[in-house]
């Protein structure tokens, strides 16, 4: 009998060390939500979170909303990680004021809350951002637009194709960034719409997707028919707006400019859809995000802001194929090997 109960115990210890690392990682378990889970940039981003969770052992538990702008999903994917003991969660939010008060829920429950891409409003409500300079993205579409029709530039009907009505930091800081590398004065750049600059053709939404851009594109173009320049707050937005376009014979002397760098748009900026596109790197955003939680749950470190800024720059690259005179970009084939990695 004592010899099988320690034949017992020794079968025992020796499953313990095969599956001691497995057992102690899924001790730390991860949300990511995002705005959708069919916008390609947000695939991408998951991809990203469930690979390192994957290498981390760390459990992963992915929610989305049902279109952008769907912050009611969000806020209930929260509730149910703080029910689950998440240690982290990982967040695109689609309402970046309006989503808050459940995040400082979740923090005070002791989880470790990062958002991803998009700030919150204010920036410290979430205990860290992992994101792109959008300021910069929309900054660096700006100038490359204004210097690529250079004297014509005074005289543009501009567009602008922006996210949706609730204006979330991420399509403030995109749009703000690109009027002022156009050399339009933002006025207050917190907001969108109190701009004076005769050169405005007006704004419009899109949910940051293909049929938004459309409608939007059609919309403005009853607006101002002679309007030359798009800003598009996402490539999906931008191939919308593309096919409107193109619908009234106007696809060839527009310009149109967004952010993402996505695999389809770099796609699009080759064959002409898209001018120029500031590149993200999702990818990289959630990998390091879920490396975070993992750091966080075994030492109690919170990840620091790149220096001097409010949050960590995962980095951007304009692409295009049309260089402008001092102005970094990368081509389309650069673009392409870079997408969303």
């Amino acid at each position: 009998m004592k010899k099988s109960v320690v034949s017992a115990a020794f079968a025992a210890l020796a499953l313990g060390v095969v599956f001691a690392v497995p057992a102690q990682a899924a001790d730390v378990s991860a949300c990511l939500i995002t705005k959708t889970d069919t916008n390609p940039f947000f695939v991408k981003m998951k991809e990203g979170a469930t690979a390192k969770a994957k290498e981390l052992g760390v459990t992963l538990k992915s929610y989305a909303g049902k279109i952008d702008g769907d912050s009611e999903s969000q806020v209930a994917a929260i509730e149910t990680c703080i029910a689950d003991g998440a240690k982290g969660i990982l967040l695109t939010a689609s309402d970046t004021k309006g989503i808050v008060p459940v995040v400082k829920k979740a923090r005070d429950a002791g989880i470790l809350v990062i958002a991803l891409d998009t700030p919150l409003d204010p920036v410290d409500a979430a205990d860290s951002t992992f994101a792109t300079d959008n300021f910069l993205a929309g900054k660096l579409i700006g100038q490359w637009a204004a210097a690529t029709l250079g004297d014509a530039a005074k005289d543009a009907k501009v567009a602008f194709l922006d996210l949706t009505p609730s204006q979330p930091t991420v399509g403030v800081l995109r749009n703000q960034g690109f009027m002022t590398g156009f050399g339009i004065d933002t006025k207050d750049v917190n907001k969108i719409g109190d701009e004076d600059d005769a050169r405005i053709v007006g704004f419009d939404v899109t949910n940051g997707n293909e049929e938004g851009g459309r409608t939007a594109m059609e919309n403005l173009l009853q607006k101002d028919p002679t309007l030359n320049v798009v800003y598009t707050i996402n490539e999906p937005a931008a191939a919308g707006a593309f096919e409107s376009l193109k619908a009234v014979g106007r696809e060839k002397d527009v310009l149109i400019v967004s952010v993402d760098g996505g695999c389809p748009g770099v796609k699009n900026v080759a064959e002409g859809v898209i001018g120029a596109t500031s590149q993200q790197y999702p990818l990289q955003m959630a990998a390091l995000g879920i490396e975070a939680i993992k750091k966080f749950a075994d030492t109690g470190e919170k990840p620091k802001p790149t220096e001097g800024k409010n949050f960590f720059d995962t980095g951007v690259s304009l692409v295009t194929d049309k260089p402008a005179a001092g102005i970094e970009s990368i081509d389309t084939k650069a673009g392409a090997d870079k997408c969303w990695g």
